[in-house]
């Protein structure tokens, strides 16, 4: 499903956010959080960058081996989807990317995400870019993580999901990027293994 098609039958799905079960998180207790791991995902650290009011921007470091990955992540505004709900649940979309930064190793990062991805290939003759553009749509905020991967609402926490579309139409990747800067944490998560070669081959142009 590519992200036109994503997008427009969102609002009549709700297998998307199964642990979501209530519009309000307001309410609900929040937890003293920490990092969980799990085997679909990679997790990082990110710290705040100065942002212009339309957007916000983190500069995401993975330390492994001896090895450092930067990279730059900025989140453009966004918009309510259509639909009652996606209204309910908090459900925005808007367009961001990833910006590489100078001196970065990210091999390690790269060997880690292939295993999370389930990625069947390493990418070979990858094409630098200074900029990687792609579609988000956020699936609410302050959701907790919920062991084993996944969020929900309740005990409130301070993670926003995200899944993005990068790539073209014919060759598009999906992958949560899902961000907590309260707990200054970032995280790579699986969408569908099938999207792992490429969504690997798009993020080693930046990373």
């Amino acid at each position: 499903m590519n992200r036109l098609e994503f997008i427009s039958c969102l609002a009549a799905s709700s297998a998307l956010l199964s642990a979501c079960n209530s519009p309000s998180v307001t309410q609900q207790p929040q937890i003293a959080e920490h990092y969980i791991s799990d085997a679909a995902s990679v997790g990082f650290d990110i710290e705040p960058l100065p942002s212009g009011a339309a957007a916000q921007q983190w500069l995401a470091t993975y330390s492994s081996q001896g090895k450092t990955a930067k990279f730059r992540i900025e989140l453009g505004a966004s918009k309510p989807l259509n639909g009652k709900e996606s209204l309910d649940f908090d459900f925005e979309s808007g367009q961001g990317k990833f910006i590489a930064e100078p001196e970065s190793d990210a091999s390690v990062l790269l060997a880690d995400l292939k295993k999370a991805l389930q990625a069947k290939k390493f990418p070979t003759k990858v094409k630098r870019a200074n900029i990687l553009p792609f579609v988000f749509v956020s699936f609410g905020k302050n959701q907790s993580q919920s062991v084993g991967g996944g969020f929900s609402t309740k005990p409130a926490g301070n993670w926003t999901p995200i899944k993005i579309f990068i790539g073209d139409e014919e060759h598009e990747g999906q992958v949560f990027l899902n961000l907590n800067p309260v707990i200054k944490k970032g995280q790579f998560s699986m969408k569908d293994p099938d999207y792992g070669d490429t969504v690997l081959a798009q993020l080693a142009q930046v990373l």
